[in-house]
């Protein structure tokens, strides 16, 4: 009787570890990223893309937040950092960005990370849930 308390009690004792694990983004309730961080150019899209729809069936809108990313799969989710800023987003769209940048991101994207032209950005993939 006294093991089967223990094992329930080791079991919460994990659980609240794996919670307290996820919050560690800013304690936003956004899983934690993985590994180390990739760096990368990135580079808005032409917002005359909106009302566009990808080749990932998303409908670009004005407050669309996305990457458009030739390697990774639609629906892919990954952080995109810039300054001190980090984004959880994801695949919206397939193909490089302008001028050379593997990424392209949206207009919103862009303008809730700061991002203006052509940049390097850091990027890496989240806990999977």
């Amino acid at each position: 009787m006294i093991a089967l308390g223990a094992v329930g009690l080791l079991a919460i004792v994990v659980g609240i570890a794996i919670v307290s694990d996820r919050g560690g983004s800013g304690g936003r309730g956004l899983p934690a990223r993985v590994g180390s961080w990739y760096y990368a150019r990135a580079a808005p899209m032409s917002s005359d893309l909106e009302g566009t729809t990808t080749a990932c069936g998303v409908r670009l809108t004005g407050t669309s937040l996305g990457i458009a990313d030739p390697v990774l799969p639609c629906g892919a989710k990954v952080y995109i950092g810039f300054g001190n800023q980090d984004v959880l987003t994801q695949v919206i769209a397939v193909g490089p960005g302008s001028g050379g940048a593997r990424f392209a991101v949206t207009p919103a994207l862009a303008q809730t990370l700061g991002i203006e032209g052509t940049v390097t950005v850091r990027w890496g993939y989240p806990a999977l849930e």
